[in-house]
């Protein structure tokens, strides 16, 4: 007999504690590869990078699509959460924004790969761009903001075309070795700085 809700609706029961936590585990082992292999990495290396079995990871992601997905967002809710985080870890708002920038970078590098495997699903990987900028941009501007009231930035900064342009300077870094992005970006941070 399946339990229902007043409505007449089946009621979907909650994730076991470790189901759960397999779960975050292997989209921590996925992201991680994903950053250093690209999104086509195989799937019985992220389970073994996790700890589990190749049958855990399609329990859980059935598709390599589905995986992919769920690794973009987990990563938007990660970078989002870390903001806060480093800034009331740091002293130097400065500091907590530039290793801030240096988890958006480890992100967009699952976010392209996320776009080369969604080519054919534009509408789908438009739904996902406006999440991260929702989640992203608010988390952006408060480091901004904290970096500037403490004198450690200039006060002309928009957060929007900052991480567009970090964006912009990550594309293509997977693909040619002789170009350092995490140099480049970090040039780019340093030029933040308050004279």
């Amino acid at each position: 007999m399946t339990d229902t809700t007043k409505q007449g609706t089946p009621r979907v029961p909650p994730k076991r504690a470790d189901a759960h936590r397999n779960q975050l585990t292997l989209l921590d082992a996925a992201a991680a590869l994903f950053v250093t292999s690209g999104v086509e990495v195989p799937v019985r290396e992220i389970a073994a990078k996790a700890g589990v079995g190749v049958g855990t990871v399609y329990r859980h992601f059935p598709t390599r699509a589905e995986l992919i997905i769920a690794v973009y967002r987990h990563q938007v809710e990660a970078c989002a959460e870390a903001g806060p985080a480093l800034l009331a870890s740091h002293t130097s708002p400065y500091t907590a924004f530039g290793d801030w920038i240096q988890l958006f970078m480890d992100f967009l590098t699952t976010k392209h790969g996320l776009a080369a495997a969604m080519q054919s699903d534009a509408a789908g990987f438009q739904i996902l761009h406006s999440y991260l900028i929702d989640r992203l941009l608010p988390v952006c501007t408060t480091l901004l903001d904290a970096a500037v009231e403490s004198g450690e930035i200039r006060p002309d900064i928009d957060a929007y075309e900052l991480m567009r342009g970090v964006g912009n300077l990550c594309i293509g870094a997977e693909s040619d070795p002789r170009y350092n992005a995490r140099r480049v970006v970090a040039l780019l941070i340093a030029g933040l700085r308050q004279l």
